[in-house]
């Protein structure tokens, strides 16, 4: 039968299939990604507060960040906790 190791005891390496880097042309790292696709294909992520509602705080993103497009996923709400 064979003998089980504690997890602490297993000898681990990283194995890396291979060092390239990544064509331009596909996007960019994190770091270096320009402002206006930050604002194209970002994601904010808010802690609305109580009071405005949904589309309000869509409203203003659209305002503030001056683009045409926006919106928000599911509810804004917050949740009442008792």
């Amino acid at each position: 039968m064979q003998e089980i190791k504690a997890p602490w005891n297993i000898k681990r390496e990283l194995l890396t299939k291979s060092e390239d880097e990544t064509d331009p042309k596909y996007g960019y790292k994190p770091e270096e990604r320009p402002y206006p696709d930050i604002i194209r294909f970002g994601i904010i992520n808010l802690d609305k507060p109580p009071g405005p509602s949904s589309h309000e705080v869509t409203a203003w993103i659209k305002r503030i960040l001056s683009i045409n497009h926006a919106g928000h996923g599911g509810t804004l709400e917050p949740i009442a906790v008792s």
